[in-house]
């Protein structure tokens, strides 16, 4: 169903493919949590990027929430999309980006576990956190609370369950 949706809002195939990459990321993450809300993290990571099909840029999330809402999403897929941006934006932050000024930082174990998983994909290959720090460190200026919010997340969803 969410993939008939990215396709009807005429979502590109490679965003499409991406979204597809990091649910398969994303359900391995969540194996690792029988608390996992498997149904929840599916729908928020395929429809995570429903808004580059309007905008490639910082703003996607905020048009993907529009999107997934007219089509009758709930609150908690609309709160992935809307949050699953690097590992969080802070109002502050938001403020400097020109986005509307609240919290887009993930707060549950599903928003988490979207926005990490996105984080490793790079289109459709999975990359480690290293390899996401130094993207960042060439695309974000001043990156430094980024990464740490990264490395936070990296910590809670994937370093205890490496072997």
């Amino acid at each position: 169903m969410e993939i008939e949706l990215l396709k009807k809002v005429n979502t590109p195939e490679n965003v499409i493919q991406h979204s597809q990459a990091v649910y398969k990321k994303a359900m391995k993450i969540a194996a690792n949590f029988d608390e996992a809300n498997l149904d929840l993290i599916k729908k928020g990571a395929l429809l995570h990027d429903i808004g580059r099909s309007k905008t490639h840029g910082i703003t996607h999330a905020i048009e993907g929430v529009k999107i997934a809402r007219e089509y009758g999403y709930s609150q908690d897929v609309l709160n992935i999309i809307e949050r699953h941006i690097g590992a969080g934006i802070t109002a502050e932050e938001a403020t400097e980006l020109g986005l509307p000024v609240k919290s887009y930082v993930p707060e549950t174990l599903e928003e988490k576990i979207v926005a990490h998983a996105d984080n490793l994909i790079s289109g459709t290959t999975e990359v480690d956190v290293d390899f996401v720090i130094e993207k960042w460190k060439r695309r974000i200026e001043n990156p430094d609370e980024n990464i740490k919010r990264l490395i936070k997340l990296n910590d809670e969803l994937i370093k205890d369950f490496e072997e």
